[in-house]
């Protein structure tokens, strides 16, 4: 394997192997100053792996906790593109009210809360004296 290619763990133990060949005196202070910093550089490799094998650890819990509640508040089975749903609030009790565009178009419905009319009115969209060039509110 290509030095350029390999992990810093790798690479340190490729720096030992080296070191090792050299057959240095570490009785000598060059020996002792090359022992010193290859164990240092195993010790920031190992400390530097046990950091990213938490890091992991941590993005694999809090992705799994995302996913779960994600999948909870959206059922994506139920989301239909060409015909979406919307949420009106009922004036009378404030109640949410989950519509499909043909019940919009419709007009008005009960409130299924309190019996209230819910009224859909787009007419000032389509107003004839309006300018064109305003943009529509959707």
């Amino acid at each position: 394997m290509a030095y350029e290619y390999m992990s810093p763990g790798e690479k340190a133990a490729y720096l030992k192997g080296l070191a090792e060949g050299l057959d240095l005196d570490k009785s000598k202070p060059e020996g002792k100053l090359i022992d010193a910093m290859l164990d240092l550089l195993y010790d920031i490799t190992d400390e530097m792996n046990a950091m990213e094998e938490r890091v992991d650890q941590i993005e694999d819990e809090y992705y799994d906790d995302f996913d779960e509640d994600f999948d909870d508040d959206f059922d994506f089975d139920d989301f239909d593109e060409e015909n979406p749903d919307y949420e009106v609030t009922c004036p009378d009790c404030g109640a949410e009210v989950v519509v499909d565009e043909d019940t919009l178009i419709e007009g008005e419905i009960p409130c299924p809360n309190c019996g209230g009319v819910l009224e859909f009115d787009f007419s000032s969209l389509f107003d004839a004296d309006k300018d064109d060039s305003e943009e529509l509110p959707f």
